[in-house]
């Protein structure tokens, strides 16, 4: 797909500039926030956080209808950790709990307010891991509500994989805490069963000159939301958001992000990149970064990539950029959505490989960029021959 393509297929495209200075106007980048459930309204649809999501297709978990299943019911978690990493659950007083942000919406608001216990992952401080910490949590029918921390300390270094299977109606939020110079990458895959439901709010307080990097890896379900959040806690703090999608025929994809430039002289860099095919096939992706008025030095850029592969799909994809002071390193943001790239099609066949094969090579250096980032092996191997899979539906 040549980076020049700007092809609106069935997709929608948007960008906005927002200086405070010109308008007092609250934006949705800066919509009020709360723990109590309480606070949000019930959602119609016509809100425009919710636009784009089929509510119909949530079970409930927007309008407090979703009854959780008993405790040890509906959804498994088994974490693998390393020596000298802790690992608690604990109460819904911990003062851990929320410390990375606050519920946006009224499903995580709505998931902050049922859980019971919560997990708590902590990595002490100068400890460098040489190994994943793993958290597996499979479904098994029920619906349930969870909440996750993760935290370093200062100057600690970890990778977390956090892999979604089986299927359940999960609403669930995930904290990530990191200390001075600490650096933290985490792999979040879900990879769920056909009829599965995951609305899940991320939120990552990264300290100074701390590094978070945070891969989304969405294949399966029904219908999943998600909602990555970074703020910062002291300059010098960087962020990598990358993300990867490949939605089928009926599926709702939806990743909704913000990066909150709080302070000064920090970074961020956000990359998605998603494939449909098939009928009702419909991926989502907003990307807002908010650069407040005291975030003097900043550096940011986000882009998003879509390639759909059949007729009957559609994507909307609407980047945001608000800015409150001229004092910048740089800002920007890109969107595109387009088809297979004819040229690049010509150019392998013209050499001898057939066009079936062209397209699935086309497809897979579209997204083997990202998967050799993660830097995981026995993942990027599993997502590589997940996406060789789907493929092998989507040209065949």
């Amino acid at each position: 797909m040549a980076e020049a393509q700007n092809i609106p297929v069935g997709s929608t495209t948007a960008g906005q500039i927002a200086v405070a200075a010109e308008s007092t106007v609250a934006t949705r980048m800066s919509a009020p926030a709360s723990f109590d459930v309480a606070d949000f309204p019930v959602p119609h649809g016509r809100e425009e956080e919710w636009r784009f999501t089929p509510l119909e297709r949530l079970r409930g978990l927007h309008d407090g209808t979703a009854a959780a299943a008993a405790t040890g019911d509906g959804v498994k978690v088994d974490i693998e950790a390393p020596e000298g990493v802790v690992v608690e659950t604990v109460g819904r007083d911990d003062a851990r709990i929320g410390r990375a942000g606050t519920p946006v919406d009224r499903v995580a608001a709505q998931a902050y307010s049922a859980f019971e216990k919560a997990g708590v992952i902590t990595v002490p401080k100068e400890t460098v891991l040489t190994e994943p910490i793993r958290i597996a949590v499979h479904g098994e029918g029920g619906t349930r509500f969870g909440h996750q921390v993760i935290e370093l300390g200062a100057f600690a270094e970890a990778v977390v994989v956090i892999d979604h299977t089986g299927d359940a109606v999960l609403a669930a939020n995930v904290d990530y805490v990191l200390g001075d110079g600490a650096k933290l990458t985490v792999v979040s895959v879900q990879d769920w069963d056909d009829k599965a439901v995951h609305v899940g709010q991320h939120n990552a307080l990264v300290g100074r000159d701390a590094t978070f990097k945070s891969f989304v890896v969405t294949f399966g379900g029904d219908l999943v939301r998600l909602h990555p959040r970074v703020a910062y806690a002291g300059p010098g703090g960087e962020a990598e958001l990358f993300g990867l999608y490949f939605t089928d025929a009926g599926q709702h994809q939806e990743h909704r992000l913000l990066v909150d430039h709080n302070v000064p002289h920090c970074k961020s860099n956000v990359v998605y990149k998603g494939a449909l095919q098939g009928d009702d096939a419909h991926a989502v992706w907003i990307g807002d970064v908010l650069i407040e008025a005291a975030a003097e030095g900043t550096d940011t850029y986000e882009m998003n990539r879509n390639l759909v592969l059949t007729d009957g799909a559609r994507v909307d994809s609407v980047p945001n950029l608000e800015i409150e002071t001229g004092e910048i390193v740089g800002a920007g943001h890109a969107s595109a959505t387009g088809r297979f790239d004819d040229e690049q099609l010509f150019y392998l066949m013209a050499r001898g490989i057939p066009e079936l094969d062209a397209r699935r090579l086309v497809v897979h250096g579209f997204f083997a960029e990202l998967v050799q980032q993660i830097g995981v092996e026995d993942i990027q191997e599993r997502l590589l021959a997940k996406i060789a899979q789907e493929l092998e539906a989507s040209v065949a």
